[in-house]
């Protein structure tokens, strides 16, 4: 049912991107640099399954200067939704986050993620099964490493899961944005987003994961 919910409303929506095109103004995937801002800046990419549901917890949380949907963890460039969905080219759909450390920490951003997402699931995120949905930790030399790799103890730690981390932590490679029409997905088409989340039990699982952790998304 969740997939169903997911995937018809995104290749209904094939035609505008079309129309649309890729969003490749918003990143350099060569280097993986986010949208032009004013300098300190850094950026984080996280992979954790369907990428509209991603972008409202970051886009959130102050500090946060821009969020990006698309896709990373693949050697193809410039990939498409269609292909990627497909599970042809073996990235992971991702979001792009651009903040000010000034403002906010990459510990923070992580504990925002991994209570966003059921680090226990190796063959997908909730309803949406396969490697182009596996979350995952892209990250960008050794601080951010050793970041996350300190998050992932201390979650380990706590007991709090009832099941092992799955989730891995990977050298971030390339970034490429999805179409736009899934940039703000959830602002554009509210109902279709809201109807796919619950479709997919996305926030059922969560509570299930995270107890009183988890989010609370409206």
């Amino acid at each position: 049912m969740g997939i169903v919910l997911k995937r018809a409303p995104r290749f209904l929506l094939l035609a505008a991107a079309i129309v649309w095109g890729t969003a490749g103004t918003r990143c350099d995937a060569a280097t993986g640099a986010g949208q032009a801002h004013a300098a300190p800046a850094d950026t984080a990419t996280f992979a954790g399954g369907c990428f509209w549901c991603m972008e409202p917890p970051f886009e959130a949380l102050p500090g946060v200067l821009s969020v990006t949907s698309g896709f990373s963890g693949g050697p193809e460039k410039n990939p498409t939704y269609n292909q990627v969905s497909a599970g042809l080219t073996g990235h992971r759909e991702s979001i792009q986050v651009v903040y000010d450390p000034r403002k906010i920490t990459y510990a923070k951003l992580l504990d925002v993620y991994w209570h966003n997402i059921d680090p226990t699931q190796d063959d997908g995120q909730f309803c949406d099964r396969g490697k182009q949905y596996r979350s995952a930790i892209f990250v960008r030399g050794a601080a951010q490493r050793r970041r996350a790799e300190e998050s992932k103890r201390a979650i380990e730690a706590s007991k709090r899961l009832k099941r092992p981390i799955v989730t891995p932590i990977l050298p971030f490679t390339a970034f490429y944005p999805a179409e736009e029409y899934h940039q703000d997905y959830y602002k554009k088409n509210p109902e279709d987003y809201h109807a796919y989340r619950t479709g997919c039990g996305r926030d059922r699982r969560l509570r299930e994961v995270w107890g009183a952790e988890a989010p609370v998304h409206l």
